[in-house]
């Protein structure tokens, strides 16, 4: 995998390192944060392994797999969680996004922060089209998040996805090019 590092006021959104691991699975196991998410809880330490593994050759903003990025404290280099980023091999100007964060790191505007340098990245300096996020409709403060950063929501998909052993109800949320650069315009005035 190739390097990565997108320094914030205070954060870094880097490459996984193998020091990161410990944390990773420490936050990955905590049955509230993986409450809306892809993996179960306990997340073990093979899983993180394995994951690390399967992000070795792939290069950020490149069309393919997904790639899992660290969100790590800027002054102390501990990690507080993690951003998804996969760019559409059919669609190489789209890029779905993710984000999950340490329940202890929410409700400190690190999402926000991180998200907003992940963004920046992918339409200001890469000039991707359109970014879209998926969230289920019962994890509000993911939904707040998007509308928070100019994302709309284009779709809900009722009871579509069996999930974790019941039907869950999604959310597709997405962004142009154009519209971020006008929400960061209005956001900076």
């Amino acid at each position: 995998m190739s390097t990565v590092e997108i320094v914030t006021e205070r954060l870094v959104v880097r490459t996984f390192r193998v020091d990161d691991l410990e944390a990773f699975v420490a936050y990955r196991s905590d049955p509230e944060v993986a409450r809306y998410q892809s993996w179960d809880s306990p997340y073990s330490m093979a899983d993180a392994e394995s994951l690390l593994h399967s992000l070795s050759g792939l290069v950020f903003g490149q069309p393919g797999e997904g790639l899992q990025l660290a969100i790590a404290d800027q002054a102390s280099g501990t990690i507080c969680g993690d951003c998804f980023v996969r760019v559409l091999t059919d669609q190489p100007e789209t890029a779905e996004i993710g984000v999950t964060l340490a329940r202890a790191s929410q409700g400190r505007g690190l999402a926000t922060e991180a998200l907003t340098a992940l963004l920046t990245e992918l339409f200001a300096r890469r000039g991707l089209h359109r970014v879209f996020a998926e969230a289920d409709d019962r994890n509000s403060p993911v939904r707040r998040l998007l509308e928070s950063l100019g994302f709309r929501c284009e779709a809900r998909h009722v009871e579509a996805d069996w999930f974790k052993g019941e039907w869950s109800t999604l959310c597709l949320y997405a962004m142009l090019n154009p519209e971020w650069h006008e929400h960061r315009n209005a956001a900076q005035k």
